[in-house]
């Protein structure tokens, strides 16, 4: 299939439904990256092993062996050609290995014979069974999972050691953990170099002479392959590398402290200053959209494009920056397995896209023939965690990407931003022996989580990783930490972070730290943290370890993005088959569509008012404690606040979880309000209503992130998971004379189809094509937003506590006005006006004070807000319709 799942509950929440929320099981999805394996749809459970490949037992500690169906009396393991044999005795889990094995508990468990425990490390390296002389007589057998005793062997002292390429004096030394390899050797320069084996860490090394520096090499590791059921020799590049050829053929033997490779100024490098956490305002943007179509650019689609101080889009970043966006959140730009490098390779569309209707179907039929080989893919699916992209860099071969990666790096900084690198160490391209596998491929069996029966986890999408083993935990915090020292990147967001121990993240936060300017040349405290905390899968419900869900992350500094009030100001949630579905942003009650998924006047009303509530939740940071008076009368907790069977309110402090109204996944937040306001809506209109949406996560505590493109009213012309959509679809427009990218056609059929009935009439309207006014008023009042939440230090509050002191809703109960939602906060009062009418909000206890429009707003571009009114003498806020209007007190 072509691509990694970007639209069920792994891509931007669980799903809607009580109990089936936190499974897969209700949700059709799309599944792993181009050019790998196909697979089923993740309503279907994961392929399992060929019957001789599984692996029931699972050797969890040097002492210890479970094996799920086996009857409790002897057995034993056999190791391949050496004739060993190791004998279990019936035994039982002691508390540590129940607390580290909790879905293995119920299992049977048996003990290693004493006497031959000290066998262990060398069956590991051959082919392992385990056997049992059943009662009925017949022969039981099934291989053997066995992360967990080359942890308890090798573990302890691996994960102190250096792995990849590491320079001394000029000569590289290059180090492999392959415990259970039998040989490993190095090529290079056409010759196979052996390589000497660390018993106690499992680690293979060799050192070289300062002329191997900058030469391509591979590992030939000979070791016994499950999947295939024999021994093989693979050639396979570092998991370390710290350079690659064109296409991944080879890892490069760099270092990455080359004074050739760093760029002028790279070591006197001047910062944006830091800014924490609960005050971070993010823009999420994908490398190649922002550049490619921008004629103004001189490096399109690539790195450098970061550096075009003149081009448009970089104008557009700086603008942000000035009004107070701090962070640059970048796609995937580590190697990932789906895009042809070099230039000469990339496919393009072959026909006239731009000639055919905006509704027509030919143009993702045309793009759709080239997607598997062109230049675009989003990115997630993993090669080489380490090195920077090559389809990026003007020339994939050799180093030139670190470079002009720490260039772009350079260019952000410059434009007043800070850089945050999307990371996905929750599953790779592949496993076992596909070329696109690295990990299993030196190490079969321990980087991939595997299931009971030792086929690979697939609730990702793809080959799932299991980072709570030793070496995978490891390879996580060693690869940010590397990102963070030699490329001073400035943030990290998790992909699919619930699949991850929250140990393991916690680790990487430990590391980083403890990076100091002095030492290591960047201030590690100043990093952010954030990812998606879903809770679903194998991993689900604390299943195998305390997961990084949103819930156990809260109080810990590393915020989880926040589904709760996304879906109120949308309407519905990204897998509803009924696009129109309403929300407060959209029109739900107040300006109805003829969606039939809206309910009737009564069930709309009743929807909007809890949605409300969420959004208040959200504009607190989404904070658990925080009390207040809800829509039906009742003080309550965001704990106690309902979102879809779980609690609204998850985070302990402002910086716990990350707001957004749209990113790359599902549809862009114009396209959404495309499908639900009602099709008749102005143009002038749609704009208001984007930066209503907009405003709700502008204007919260805690960080916020946003679509790049989305202050543009960006479109991908209604395609809800564009991973693959190329160009056409995706790219990002900075000039508004080449319009949003709507009605450019109907968007592919593998994700869309079922939504093309719904998307053809609004795709024909030229009505929803906005001109240059809409664009350009809704990017100034966007703008606006972001400089009054940076001025005005009562939207970066550090505490619970603090916001609880001076963030009410004066006008939350059973009169609330549905469409219409009162914030006060310190000196300001804030009215989010939803409806099509203008709306008197009266706050009797604020009679008699002054307040005054906010000055960014009276004086701003939108001079509709500007019309918003006050009346001292009953506390009276009046508020143009679709509009969101801030009044500052003195």
């Amino acid at each position: 299939m072509n691509g990694p799942l970007r639209n069920g509950p792994l891509r931007n929440g669980p799903l809607r439904n009580g109990p089936l929320r936190r499974t897969v099981a209700a949700v059709a999805m799309v599944l792993c990256a181009a050019a790998l394996p196909a697979t089923s749809s993740a309503t279907a459970a994961p392929t399992p092993a060929p019957a001789d490949a599984q692996a029931q037992a699972q050797w969890i500690d040097r002492d210890t062996v479970i094996w799920k169906g086996a009857e409790h009396t002897a057995a034993q393991l056999e190791s391949g050609t050496h004739g060993i044999r190791i004998r279990l005795t019936p035994g039982t889990l002691t508390p540590a290995e129940r607390a580290a094995y909790p879905h293995l508990a119920t299992y049977p468990a048996f003990t290693v014979d004493p006497r031959d425990r000290g066998l262990a490390r060398t069956a590991l390296r051959d082919k392992l069974l385990a056997t049992q002389l059943r009662a009925d007589g017949q022969r039981a057998t099934t291989g053997v999972q066995i992360p967990g005793v080359l942890d308890d062997l090798y573990g302890a002292r691996a994960r102190h050691a250096a792995l990849g390429p590491v320079f001394h004096l000029g000569r590289p030394t290059l180090s492999v953990w392959a415990p259970t390899a039998r040989t490993v050797a190095l090529e290079l320069d056409g010759r196979t170099v052996p390589m000497r084996r660390e018993d106690t860490t499992g680690i293979w090394r060799v050192q070289g002479t300062p002329d191997w520096a900058g030469k391509p090499y591979r590992y030939l590791v000979t070791v016994w392959a499950p999947t295939v059921g024999k021994t093989v020799t693979n050639k396979v590049t570092d998991p370390y590398s710290t350079a690659l050829t064109a296409d991944s053929a080879r890892s490069l033997v760099t270092d990455l402290d080359d004074p050739k490779l760093a760029p002028a100024g790279w070591s006197q490098l001047t910062k944006p200053a830091a800014v924490p956490l609960r005050r971070a305002r993010i823009q999420e943007l994908h490398i190649r959209d922002f550049s490619v179509e921008d004629r103004t650019s001189r490096h399109p689609g690539q790195y450098l494009a970061l550096t075009d101080r003149r081009s448009d889009g970089m104008r557009h970043l700086a603008s942000l920056a000035r009004s107070g966006t701090s962070y640059v959140h970048l796609l995937p730009a580590f190697d990932f397995a789906t895009t042809p490098e070099r230039r000469a390779d990339q496919e393009r569309p072959g026909c006239d896209l731009a000639s055919y209707a905006p509704e027509s179907d030919s143009q993702q039929d045309c793009v759709g023939k080239s997607a598997a080989h062109d230049a675009y893919n989003w990115g997630y699916d993993p090669l080489h965690y380490t090195v920077p992209e090559g389809a990026y860099a003007s020339d994939p071969e050799g180093p030139a990407r670190t470079v002009e990666f720490r260039r772009m790096v350079q260019g952000l900084n410059g434009a007043g931003l800070r850089t945050v690198m999307d990371v996905v160490y929750n599953h790779t391209a592949a496993s076992g022996q596909d070329p696109h596998s690295v990990l299993d491929r030196i190490v079969p069996g321990y980087y991939q989580r595997l299931l009971d029966d030792g086929s690979v986890a697939t609730s990702t999408c793809c080959s799932g990783t299991a980072p709570e083993h030793t070496m995978m935990g490891k390879l996580v915090v060693d690869s940010v930490v590397t990102w963070a020292k030699e490329y001073k990147v400035d943030g990290f967001r998790f992909d699919l972070m619930g699949h991850h121990p929250k140990a393991n993240i916690l680790a990487v936060r430990k590391a980083l730290d403890a990076l100091t300017p002095r030492k290591d040349g960047v201030d590690g405290k100043s990093i952010v943290l954030y990812g998606e905390g879903w809770n679903f899968g194998e991993a689900a419900n604390d299943a195998r370890f305390v997961q990084a869900t949103q819930q156990n992350m809260a109080g810990t500094g590393i915020a989880t993005f926040s589904d709760r009030a996304r879906d109120a100001v949308r309407g519905g949630s990204p897998f509803d088959g009924d696009p129109g579905i309403q929300g407060f942003a959209s029109g739900l009650y107040t300006d109805p569509n003829s969606s039939p998924g809206n309910g009737s006047r009564a069930e709309q009303r009743a929807r909007l008012l809890h949605y409300q509530d969420l959004i208040k939740i959200g504009l607190t940071g989404n904070l658990a404690d925080y009390t207040f008076t809800d829509t039906t009368g009742r003080r309550v907790k965001g704990s106690q606040l309902d979102y879809n069977g779980a609690p609204a309110g998850y985070a302990a402090a402002p910086g716990d979880a990350l707001a957004y109204a749209d990113a790359h996944d599902n549809e862009t937040l114009y396209d959404a309000l495309a499908y639900k306001l009602p099709q008749r809506t102005r143009a002038a209109d749609r704009s208001r209503m984007q930066v209503l949406a907009l405003a709700t996560t502008a204007l919260s505590q805690g960080p916020a992130l946003s679509q790049a493109g989305s202050d543009l009213l960006r479109s991908k012309s209604l395609d809800r998971n564009s991973f693959d959509s190329g160009d056409w679809f995706n790219a990002l427009h900075w000039n508004c004379t080449d319009g949003n990218g709507f009605g450019r056609g109907l968007p592919p059929a593998a994700d869309n189809k079922d939504k093309w009935p719904y998307a053809k009439p609004l795709l024909a309207d030229p009505a929803l094509r906005p001109g240059c006014a809409a664009i350009s008023e809704t990017s100034a009042a966007y703008r606006d937003l972001l400089r009054i939440h940076t001025t005005e230090p009562a939207f970066g509050l550090a505490t619970a506590a603090a916001v609880q002191k001076a963030l009410s809703f004066p006008l939350s109960g059973k009169a609330e006005t549905p469409g219409v939602l009162t914030m006060r906060l310190g000196n300001l009062v804030v009215v989010f006006n939803a409806t099509p009418h203008r709306q008197d909000q009266a706050v009797r206890d604020l009679a008699g004070e002054r307040y005054a429009l906010h000055p960014v707003q009276a004086h701003g571009a939108d001079r509709t807000t500007a019309t918003a009114s006050y009346a001292r003498s009953s506390g009276t806020f009046t508020v143009p319709a679709r509009t969101v209007a801030v009044y500052r007190r003195g």
